[in-house]
């Protein structure tokens, strides 16, 4: 195992970084704190951390001061936690200048060894040392760190690639703060289109369909098999396999346990309500699902409305769903909240008094709202009559005298009884997003 671990880390030093799309994600790099990468499986976490090397490299922090292990190598395999003594023995062992200043220990997939976080810890305590982990959600859950460290961590999530960095990816200028012109225009539009039906996971972009559709749906089935089916020990497999496939054919939508309960009763599925929460829960902790609650100062009110389910990607969406035809009204749904999602924890779905619903709530961290309207087109006279009065009736409500729609092509202002209504085509919504604390 010595000589193992001593040519891995000679390998590293040696290595130079490959290329890498930026991230719009920073960890908080606090000191005495641990910074955890955390996030679905093939979002990128390895990538992010090779830029956060390159990041200090850029910042004149000598590759020696730096140790990088992949702990998922399978000629690390059997490693046990009374061989990861090993790592800082033989690291400082070669490097002893390095104990001089602050090192840098950055340990991708840890969970792959039993009894890990006693040695972090260790390491934390007794070393100069900065420590940056990455985990699948399989064995890696955001408060499961949070107990096994005793508090001494803060987890940074990581998604697919935005839109902004899909962009990026596909080297488009995002930095300019002009309107575009007309063909940049015609530019951002199509793309956006694109990034809806093929998703941000970095390793399907600018592959053919059909691989890109077999490689999404092999990631679905490595979720379903390693992140619920072996991590939770689940035997019924029909009842969790109907519901995945239920959410995804329903993305944006109200889900209600209790309805899905009794459709899989009338089918002839046995599984208890108690099973098909945890099922939910399990989901969402494996980063496929998010939940997203009713608005309201009541816990009861919040638990036994139904919630609206967004899936991690639009592309995922495309490549499991059953629907022929593309609902852009969902697609562009779920696609702005994945575009929240990333910026900000509290976001709740409105109702107002007379049942009317405003798809998104966004709460900052200084307590600051705004309510989200989403709309494929606002056109049609019917559809515009509807999107309006709900946001203006939550408006009045809430108190909030701004709001906005995120349409697929259409810009607008308008002032209303309510106060300011911006309509923005969503290519535009997002490019803001990363300029604005609340758009």
């Amino acid at each position: 195992m010595e000589t193992i671990l001593e040519q891995l880390i000679a390998d590293f030093q040696e290595r130079t970084l490959p290329s890498f799309t930026r991230r719009h994600i920073q960890l908080p790099w606090l000191p005495g704190k641990i910074d955890t990468v955390i996030g679905m499986r093939r979002t990128g976490k390895t990538w992010f951390l090779f830029q956060v090397i390159s990041d200090l490299l850029a910042k004149e922090t000598p590759k020696q001061s730096i140790l990088y292990l992949n702990l998922e190598d399978e000629r690390l395999h059997p490693m046990t936690a009374s061989d990861l003594h090993l790592i800082p023995d033989i690291y400082f062992r070669r490097y002893p200048e390095a104990r001089d200043g602050l090192c840098v220990f950055i340990f991708d997939e840890i969970q792959n060894i039993q009894g890990w976080e006693q040695f972090v810890r260790r390491l934390l305590d007794t070393e100069n040392i900065h420590i940056c982990l990455t985990g699948s959600s399989a064995k890696l859950l955001s408060h499961e760190i949070a107990t096994s460290l005793r508090g001494r961590s803060l987890a940074t999530e990581i998604f697919p690639f935005s839109f902004t960095e899909y962009l990026e990816h596909n080297g488009i200028n995002t930095e300019s703060n002009r309107r575009p012109g007309a063909g940049k225009r015609s530019l951002l539009e199509n793309r956006l289109k694109t990034y809806l039906l093929e998703g941000g996971f970095p390793e399907v972009q600018n592959i053919a369909g059909e691989y890109r559709i077999r490689i999404l749906q092999d990631y679905l089935n490595v979720v379903i098999l390693r992140d619920l089916v072996e991590r939770y020990r689940i035997s019924n497999i029909v009842p969790l396999r109907y519901m995945i496939r239920h959410l995804m054919n329903a993305p944006a939508s109200l889900f209600s346990i209790n309805k899905f309960y009794n459709d899989l009763r009338s089918q002839g599925i046995s599984c208890g309500k108690n099973t098909l929460h945890e099922y939910q829960g399990y989901l969402s902790d494996a980063y496929l699902f998010f939940q997203v609650y009713i608005h309201s100062s009541s816990e009861r009110a919040r638990m036994v409305n139904p919630r609206k389910i967004y899936v991690i990607d639009t592309g995922l969406i495309n490549a499991c769903s059953r629907n022929v035809r593309s609902e852009w009204g969902h697609l562009l749904e779920n696609f702005v909240f994945m575009e929240l999602r990333r910026m900000y924890d509290t976001i709740e779905y409105y109702k107002t008094r007379s049942g009317r619903e405003v798809d998104f709530l966004v709460t900052d961290m200084h307590g600051r709202e705004l309510l989200i309207q989403v709309a494929a087109e606002m056109e049609t006279p019917a559809t515009r009559l509807r999107e309006l009065k709900a946001l203006v009736e939550a408006m009045k409500e809430s108190g909030l005298r701004k709001a906005t729609i995120v349409t697929l092509n259409q810009e607008e202002h308008l002032k209303t009884e309510a106060g300011h209504i911006q309509i923005l085509p969503a290519w535009l919504w997002a490019l803001s997003l990363k300029d604005s604390n609340l758009v």
